[in-house]
């Protein structure tokens, strides 16, 4: 029917939009860690982590357009915050920087998640190339989120404290960009 083709394509507007943002938000969160700590002993591990983000971000960026997809209106917002927390919280240590990936992916794993459910219950036979897109990114963010629990992210100072904040902020940067 008309209403539910309607649904459908309002569904994939705002899963692209708000995954492509928060692509975008970790590619500069990512930048702001390694501008910080490229020569410490995670300087490596963190441009790995961000050349597989790069590529996440490349493929949302093809997806924009191929589904008519608007992007968020909030980029700039997201540009400067994601490289500010990154930088922020590597210039409080490699623990810190590493809680704030755990925090992260934690969320956009979940989020990922959310998602593939939501495709599966919809038509997983007609989304089955995003399904398989996401299911993708959602294995390499959770593996980061275990690099960074690996790399002592829970030696962090205040590290509950911390990863709620970043969780909430995660949380409120997702519902603000499938919207605007």
């Amino acid at each position: 029917s008309a209403q539910k083709e309607a649904d459908t394509r309002q569904m994939l507007d705002r899963m692209i939009r708000v995954d492509h943002a928060g692509e975008f938000g970790a590619d500069r969160i990512y930048a702001g860690q390694h501008a910080v700590l490229r020569n410490s002993s995670v300087g490596d591990l963190i441009q790995q982590m961000w050349d597989q983000e790069k590529h996440h971000l490349a493929t949302f960026n093809k997806l924009l357009p191929e589904h008519r997809a608007r992007p968020t209106a909030l980029l700039p917002l997201w540009n400067v915050a994601g490289f500010a927390l990154g930088a922020g919280t590597a210039l409080l240590g490699k623990e810190a920087a590493m809680a704030c990936t755990v925090a992260v992916e934690a969320s956009i794993t979940e989020h990922y998640n959310d998602q593939i459910r939501q495709l599966a219950n919809t038509d997983k036979e007609a989304h089955k190339d995003l399904i398989e897109i996401i299911t993708k990114f959602r294995d390499e963010e959770q593996e980061h989120h275990d690099i960074g629990l690996e790399h002592d992210a829970e030696l962090a100072p205040a590290y509950q404290a911390l990863s709620g904040a970043i969780k909430v902020g995660c949380k409120a940067a997702i519902w603000l960009s499938e919207r605007v």
